[in-house]
């Protein structure tokens, strides 16, 4: 009997989003068939994949010095007789693929979002040293298509692409120049996804799209979520990131009847000052995002709304960041992404006037922090004395600890046994800190 093929070691290192998260949770699992397990260092791994996120600043040349340290490692590698393949792939690969083959010879792939599916293919081919080296321009329903429903979760909780790209075309935004238009999966393939999550013991899923509420399968994202709450085992739905745009009527009723859709929705605003959002192609004013928040919160009323801000966008204002400050004041948030405006090449911002100077940015984003800051803190304070459903997620740091999630989100740590671990538990709230809360398990399951 001949030996089993050896294993391949794989390390993928991933920038950026919670959709670069899910994308490197598909690749390992397309890869895994090959004989690839996952490894923790890179310079022992046969094949390194960069799965980068163009939205940070300066992620491009993050990048490069990234592949510069991949080459040593990979030179080093060969001087002992073994290899290492390396790819890069997410936005910076969709949006610097030509370049980054032609300044860093030591990459072997570049591929993008929408060709992750053929993944086994090109490393067959690098291996074999022809074919394609750069697969970048795929059509989003191939990728869905060929990934499959067959996944391999490591909690009880998991995160489940709906749809990618976006029409929105902010004015700072690269999404749509590197995830491309907007596509949805359809409707069975999802459910088929998330039934086989649920069968592995998972409680909670987390919609993903660059703009998830503007999901067009069959009923929309209200119909989804109707259909996944009648999903066995399946107790709790979340999705991430929206737009004010899409946050139609029939999304915002089911915040108020579908119990599994939990009360905290991320809806970011970016900013409070309406010539800045013309600015940014953003479609939405001050006054119409807090009367949708108004509408929203008819409907469930206590749902702990979160947001994104950016803070110097040319041409900003005093005036404009105070509009900004007023609208946090108004809406009141529970949790928040905040930045400081970096231009991204390509995208119409970059080229706008008025650009605002850094230790403006700095003294900006410090004042709208320590506000958003101050409210989380309430909010989470709030909590004290009320007892929630807690999903306890994994063992705490500390010895006989759990750690769980409430329904809007807050991390929940209580003493008790791991047994608890994918239960959902009532838990009294003792007391709150800004990131967290303390808790103790009702009687019955202390």
């Amino acid at each position: 009997m001949s030996d089993p093929a050896p294993t391949r070691r794989l390390y993928i290192k991933t920038h950026g989003c919670q959709m670069n998260v899910y994308d490197s949770e598909r690749m390992a699992d397309l890869l895994s068939p090959l004989g690839y397990a996952m490894t923790e260092r890179p310079e022992d791994a046969d094949l390194v994949v960069l799965n980068t996120c163009h939205i940070r600043e300066k992620a491009t040349e993050k990048v490069y010095s990234e592949l510069g340290y991949l080459k040593q490692m990979k030179l080093a590698r060969q001087a002992a007789g073994q290899s290492m393949t390396i790819a890069v792939a997410g936005c910076v690969a969709q949006a610097e693929g030509k370049e980054i083959m032609h300044r860093q010879p030591a990459v072997d792939l570049v591929i993008g979002p929408q060709a992750y599916h053929q993944l086994p293919e090109l490393i067959a081919r690098a291996h074999r040293a022809k074919g394609e080296r750069l697969s970048a321009d795929f059509a989003a329903d191939a990728k869905f298509d060929r990934l499959g429903a067959v996944r391999n979760p490591s909690g009880v909780t998991a995160f489940l692409t709906i749809q990618e790209g976006c029409d929105k075309f902010c004015t700072f935004c690269v999404v749509p120049y590197t995830r491309g238009a907007e596509f949805s999966r359809p409707v069975e393939a999802i459910l088929a996804e998330a039934r086989s999550l649920a069968d592995q013991g998972v409680r909670e899923v987390t919609l993903l799209g660059q703009n998830v509420n503007a999901y067009s399968g069959e009923g929309g994202l209200a119909g989804l979520a109707r259909r996944l709450a009648k999903i066995e085992g399946l107790d709790r739905i979340r999705y991430t990131t929206s737009h004010p745009a899409d946050m139609d009527d029939a999304l915002i009723a089911a915040h108020g009847e579908v119990e599994a859709l939990m009360p905290y929705l991320h809806l970011p605003v970016q900013a409070g000052s309406d010539r800045i959002l013309r600015a940014m192609n953003r479609a939405h004013t001050a006054d119409s995002y807090l009367r949708l928040v108004e509408k929203i919160r008819s409907q469930r009323p206590d749902i702990a709304m979160a947001g994104d801000f950016i803070v110097g966008f040319p041409g900003e204002r005093d005036s404009d960041f105070e509009a900004t400050l007023q609208l946090v004041r108004e809406v009141g948030y529970a949790g928040a992404f905040s930045f400081k405006y970096s231009r991204r090449p390509g995208t119409p911002a970059a080229a706008l006037p008025g650009q605002v100077a850094d230790e403006v940015k700095d003294a900006r984003l410090a004042r709208l922090n320590a506000l958003l800051d101050e409210q989380q803190t309430a909010f989470n304070e709030s909590q004290a004395g009320r007892t929630l459903p807690v999903l306890f997620e994994r063992a705490g740091r500390h010895p006989g600890q759990l750690s769980g999630r409430s329904p809007y989100l807050q991390a929940v740590h209580v003493s008790g046994p791991d047994h608890l671990i994918g239960q959902i538990v009532p838990v009294r709230i003792d007391s709150a800190a800004k990131m967290s809360l303390a808790g103790s398990l009702a009687l019955e399951f202390a």
